[in-house]
Parts: C-alpha cells; sequence; structure tokens
C-alpha cells in the first residue's frame, strides 16, 4: 500500500511541479499577470512550488526502503522521472495545442519504460 500511496503523492507532486516550471508560458494570454513582471512570475511559481514540496517530500520517505516503503533510492529516482514525464506530456497536450507529440517522443518514452522495467528488475 505503500508503493501505491508514494506514486499517488508523487503524481500530484509533478502536477504542482509541471505548472510551477512551464504554468507561466501560459499567463502571456492574461494581461494582468503580464504586466505584473517577472518577479510576480517567480513569486506564483514558488507559491505552487511550496505544495509540490509539501507533496514530494513525504511521497520519498513514504517510498523509501530505510523508512518501511518499498522502493530503494534508484527506484524511486527512476519512477519520478517518469512520472514527470508522463505529467508533462498530458500538460503540453491540454495547454499547448501547437506542440507536436511525434514518433521520437514515443520512442524515448518506451525506452524510459525499459528504465523502470530494468532498475526494478531484481
Amino acid at each position: 500500500m505503500k508503493g501505491f500511496y508514494t506514486i499517488i503523492l508523487l503524481l500530484f507532486s509533478n502536477i504542482f511541479m509541471t505548472l510551477a516550471w512551464y504554468g507561466h508560458l501560459r499567463y502571456g494570454e492574461n494581461k494582468k499577470i503580464i504586466g505584473s513582471g517577472m518577479i510576480a512570475i517567480i513569486l506564483i511559481s514558488w507559491g505552487l512550488a511550496f505544495f509540490e514540496y509539501c507533496l514530494q517530500v513525504p511521497a520519498n520517505r513514504l517510498g523509501f526502503k530505510q523508512f518501511g516503503g518499498p522502493f530503494t533510492l534508484l527506484q524511486l529516482k527512476v519512477l519520478q522521472e517518469v512520472i514527470t514525464l508522463v505529467v508533462f506530456i498530458v500538460f503540453s497536450l491540454l495547454f499547448f495545442k501547437n506542440e507536436t507529440f511525434r514518433i521520437n517522443h514515443l520512442i524515448g518514452m518506451i525506452f524510459l519504460i525499459l528504465a523502470v522495467y530494468f532498475i526494478f528488475k531484481k
């Protein structure tokens, strides 16, 4: 069950992270925000990143073997990266319609899935 909770926390953490890192690129459509300047954008992103850390830190602690979780440090990191990329792809397809998902992106994702397989292989 700890593995499931770890993955759910990592998923939501990555949603906040993606919004903090890339969400501001869509703010250009909002005249109030764009007129606020870079400092405002940074503060908004930091505010979102706060929630990312509130989920990320417990996810890593809950999932780490040393604290009774099912994952090694390397497994946690690879899991995190795959979740990050999946969340990013969904985000980019939903919010940036001009970005295209091409075959080379799919091939890269397949290699990442293979990385997860090999990292988790005993």
